[in-house]
Formats: structure tokens, sequence, C-alpha cells
């Protein structure tokens, strides 16, 4: 974060943030949910969550080892509102994975040559080969959120985009790509508790750019976007799955949990798994703005 930039979200919080959301988060003690429509009133607590993060992370590596035997190709992409808790999960995912065999892929803004391509076109080298898992931390579906947020397409971009999306989607899924499409929900007093935290931890000031905060008083704008996006791209076949964020321990293993339920990887443990949450994790009914 630049020199100039510093305090800016504070001062938001302080001169511009609605009324209900600083009351929400002042209100708040340590390890409340500050998100009043959050199934949960305090974040999970770090002993249970540890007992079934390391169960998970066990059935992880097997997933891992029965992808590289047989050659099974995955694509898991994370989207959500900034500081929802994308890269967090991405790195659960992957902590004991052999990374090799587990990439994450985070692009950065399109170059000019790249934006004289078509506009899937970046992404598809860095789909998965066989043996492959693939993390997108934020995807394609940029052009269908930030993008139109902020006017860094046409409408007509756009809704090329919704055009063709599907269809290459569905293409991905019927050569034998496992495809995940994560979408997480963080509430609004949340996100900006989260900003708050990284504007003074000398450690995570780098998480916080331009738009960043820019966005925080686009908030319906990012909402219409959302909204519209996940309704025009969610199919039987190439499905969103809404995780509510607000508690990251539960969002990590809700997200975890989506993925080893669904692969029919060897020695899995049904036990070890359980079953996802359905009150943090689900189809588009569960998205909140």
């Amino acid at each position: 974060m630049t020199r100039s930039k510093k305090g800016a979200i504070e001062k938001y919080f302080r001169d511009d943030a609605p009324k209900d959301i600083r009351k929400a988060i002042e209100d708040s003690k340590k390890g409340d949910i500050v998100n009043p429509t959050y199934p949960y009133p305090e974040k999970m607590k770090t002993k249970d969550y540890a007992e079934q993060m390391d169960a998970l992370q066990i059935e992880l590596v097997k997933m891992q080892s029965w992808v590289k035997e047989t050659g099974q190709r995955i694509a898991i992409l994370f989207e959500g509102r900034d500081a929802a808790g994308k890269g967090g999960t991405i790195k659960r995912f992957r902590e004991n994975l052999n990374p090799r065999g587990a990439r994450n892929v985070a692009l950065s803004k399109p170059s000019d040559a790249e934006r004289s391509q078509w506009y899937f076109q970046r992404y598809i080298p860095h789909l998965p080969s066989a043996g492959e898992i693939v993390f997108f931390d934020r995807s394609w579906y940029n052009r269908g959120v930030v993008e139109n947020v902020f006017g860094f397409c046409t409408p007509e971009e756009r809704e090329r985009f919704f055009r063709q999306v599907l269809p290459l989607e569905t293409g991905i899924v019927n050569d034998g790509i496992h495809l995940f499409k994560f979408w997480l929900n963080v509430g609004r007093a949340e996100q900006l508790n989260r900003f708050l935290a990284r504007e003074t931890d000398p450690l995570k000031q780098w998480k916080l750019s331009p738009i960043d905060i820019a966005g925080l008083e686009k908030w319906d704008d990012y909402t219409q976007s959302i909204s519209e996006t996940l309704t025009r791209s969610h199919t039987e076949n190439c499905p969103w799955t809404i995780v509510r964020s607000d508690d990251k321990k539960r969002a990590r293993l809700a997200a975890i949990r989506t993925v080893l339920t669904q692969l029919d990887y060897d020695e899995k443990n049904e036990k070890a798994l359980g079953e996802p949450d359905p009150s943090i994790s689900g189809g588009p009914e569960i998205w909140e703005a």
C-alpha cells in the first residue's frame, strides 16, 4: 500500500461507512461474528477446527495420490469480494499437497497483447494436465464482476462473456476435467473489519490495493454484478458453490469437504470427511448481499 493511501480504510470507516456497519464492528467482541444474518453467533473454536482440518488434510493427500495415479484433472475456481478468504482457503487446500501437482494461478491484470486476444485465451494454458490440481485465485469471472463494476470492459464485451462462459465450461467438463466453482461470500461489516485489520498489520498491508479501497463505496454495484453473474453462470453441470465466509474456519472446512465428497478417490474415509454444513455452503440460493 502506498504511503498516500495509509489510513484510507480507517477514514472510510470513520466518515463514510453506513452507521449500522460501523456499529456492528464497534459493538463486536473478539470471536464474535459481526454479520447478524450468519447462522452462528461466534467463530468456530480453534480446537474443533484443528481436529477436523487435520482429518481433512489426510483425505486431501489421499485424493492427490489418486489424481496422480489415475491421471485425473481438477480445476478449482475461487471467487468472492475482496477479503472473502480466497487465498487463505487455497493455502489450506495446498499446505500438505505435493506442489509439483498442485499449483496456484493468480493472474495479474492483462497486458496490452492479452487485451487484444480472445478473453479466455490467457486462462486456457493454465488448465490442468493429467495428474494435476489447479487452484485459480480469481478467474475468468473477473469480467462478470470486477471489470463491470469499474468499467474495465464494455457492456458488449460482458454480454459476449456470458454467451461464451457456459459453453466453454461445459466443454471443459465434457473433456473430463473436474471443475469446481466457489463463491466465498463475506458480509459487509466483516469485510470492512478485515480491511481495518490489514491496514494496521505490516505483514498484511500488501494485500490492500487501490481497487480494494475504491470498492468500499461500490458495495451495491458489486452486489448487482454478483447476483447477475451467479444467476447467468450456474447450471447443473457447472454449478456454483456458495460458501459463507464470515467465519474463515468454517468456510475452509466447507470448501475442502465440498471437493472431497464429490470425488471418488481411493481409501476415502467417509467418517473423517463428514458432510458440508448446509447453512454455510450450498447453491446460489444461500448467497446474500
